[in-house]
């Protein structure tokens, strides 16, 4: 019995699932500690800075980070740390073009009186504090994934929202100390988690004398596109909340309240995020190898068998979406429960869409047409970009914003397969045939 434990552990999709859990769980509890130590309109400027934050951040690291996981994934130890060291000094130099915008828009602004929302300057101020802080351990995750080392990336991930969450603990419990302390705290935790990396040898600051232009050349020509297809993935999502703060109707308040639909959705969207990190490296190597037909194999078993495992998740979230937002939310929030519930049960039919979509642009990068990933993302986020004005802006209505994006998922899904039938021949029919043979060999693995 122990044995199959041990196995069933050592499953790399099951590990990555394990990780993403674990980390989504210590960030779900931290989400509810903030929710009711900070006021509506100033939760609302907290997920407006995150979500800046986060976007800013896949800016930087999603001009290497895909690059140096294909790379990584069949390079030899010495390749590998002129790899780490190229990573390192590119987001380096993209730490300081980004803090000089930041810092320069922020005189600029006080130069002549602008006023914005309060989670817009927050994010100017503190931002590139937070990007130095979280360089070391975001550099090291390519390796992790390349590695395919998911407790590992576990065990860093946790060390981050780990202490975070201890200190929103304490913080609740004892002096309840307001948002601008939070923030700091947040860029200590991140400090102490990128020192781990750095003692380690993860990160590549030790092989910043191995980088060479070369190979940042490398990884900045496949990063340029995939680089554009996270910011825009990014704003499928973000690009929500950035415009709820431009509205004078909805403002901060508007964010908090989407903010808590979208959290239930992001947490059942971690097996995506999860198969999704194991599948790619696979991918790749097939494609990099010649062998279309088993990229092609794997991509109809993820996709397929995403989609299965979402099904009951996806109903049970239906079904009880009034209660999942209440014990997120908490009693500052029953004022809307209506509008809430109605808004995540919208998100779910969009998770159930995610998972076809998400590994047609996971395909897409392993052929290396990562442009043909980019046009698709874009083509998506623009068509977000113009739900979201119509819902914020005509309608005034955050159930427009989740409708919108569930519009734009199935123009990505249309997409996705116009561009793979270029490179390969890709039917819809066999996701399914091929996912039911990947969960029958699967039994039979854990069972021997």
């Amino acid at each position: 019995m122990w044995a199959r434990i041990k196995k069933i552990g050592k499953e790399k999709n099951l590990s990555s699932l394990l990780s993403n859990v674990s980390v989504a769980f210590a960030g779900l509890l931290s989400f509810m500690l903030l929710t009711r130590q900070l006021e509506k309109e100033q939760f609302g400027d907290w997920v407006l800075f995150i979500t800046l934050a986060t976007f800013v951040d896949l800016l930087r690291f999603g001009l290497t980070r895909t690059a140096a996981v294909r790379a990584l994934s069949n390079a030899d130890e010495n390749r590998q740390k002129t790899i780490l060291g190229s990573t390192f000094r590119i987001n380096l130099v993209l730490l300081l073009l980004i803090s000089i915008v930041c810092w320069g828009l922020w005189i600029l602004k006080e130069s002549f009186g602008t006023s914005i929302n309060n989670g817009y300057d927050l994010f100017l101020i503190w931002y590139p504090l937070l990007a130095l802080s979280n360089l070391s351990w975001n550099n090291a995750m390519a390796l992790f994934q390349a590695e395919q080392q998911f407790q590992r990336m576990m065990w860093v991930r946790l060390s981050n929202v780990g202490l975070f969450l201890f200190f929103l603990l304490v913080n609740y419990l004892t002096v309840q100390l307001g948002l601008v302390p939070i923030i700091i705290a947040n860029l200590v935790v991140n400090l102490i988690s990128g020192f781990w990396c750095t003692l380690k040898k993860w990160d590549g600051l030790i092989y910043l004398a191995m980088a060479r232009r070369k190979t940042e050349k490398e990884l900045v020509n496949f990063g340029k596109y995939s680089m554009g297809t996270l910011i825009s993935s990014s704003l499928l999502k973000s690009a929500d909340t950035f415009i709820i703060g431009l509205s004078p109707f909805l403002g901060s308040a508007g964010i908090a309240m989407y903010a808590i639909p979208l959290k239930l959705t992001d947490l059942l969207g971690i097996p995506l995020h999860s198969f999704s990190m194991t599948a790619y490296p696979r991918m790749s190597k097939k494609c990099l190898d010649g062998d279309k037909t088993g990229a092609r194999k794997i991509f109809y078993t993820y996709s397929g068998a995403v989609t299965f495992l979402f099904f009951p998740i996806a109903i049970l979230g239906f079904v009880f979406a009034e209660y999942l937002v209440l014990i997120l939310g908490g009693a500052e929030y029953l004022d809307s429960l209506e509008l809430l519930t109605l808004i995540f049960r919208v998100f779910t039919l969009y998770v159930m869409l995610l998972p076809v979509d998400r590994f047609t642009g996971v395909l897409l990068d392993s052929l290396n047409r990562p442009k043909y990933n980019l046009y698709k993302v874009i083509v998506m986020t623009l068509a977000n970009i113009i739900f979201d004005l119509i819902a914020v802006f005509v309608f005034k209505s955050l159930v427009g914003v989740a409708v919108g994006t569930v519009l734009f998922t199935l123009i990505g899904i249309f997409l996705g397969f116009f561009f793979l039938r270029k490179e390969l021949e890709i039917h819809i029919r066999h996701i399914f045939s091929e996912s039911l043979l990947f969960f029958k060999n699967l039994k039979t693995h854990l069972a021997s």
